[in-house]
């Protein structure tokens, strides 16, 4: 981590996990938009050469998640990005909670 990341690698303490703010001049930009195990995810680039995850069906507006790089990911591995981050929010409250 510390190869990647300028500082010694602890990342911003205020930072807030699936809560990512839409890039400048990307207000309502979606690239593609997936129904998985019954739930609507929109799929858009990010500035990173990543994709973000909107989770357009979850309880909590603009929750979601990023993936870094994923320049030649496939449909499917796309869906078992969401298959994994779905697997770890809790239904009760419908964010990813901390151990």
């Amino acid at each position: 981590m510390k190869a990647i990341y300028p500082d010694n690698g602890d990342g911003d303490p205020e930072a807030v996990p699936g809560v990512c703010p839409e890039p400048p001049g990307a207000a309502g930009v979606r690239s593609l938009t997936l129904e998985v195990d019954g739930e609507l995810f929109a799929l858009s680039p990010n500035e990173f050469g990543g994709t973000d995850y909107a989770w357009l069906s979850g309880p909590n507006p603009g929750y979601g998640f990023g993936v870094s790089p994923t320049l030649n990911l496939s449909l499917d591995e796309h869906i078992e990005n969401i298959r994994g981050f779905l697997a770890q929010v809790d239904p009760a409250t419908g964010y990813i909670e901390d151990d």
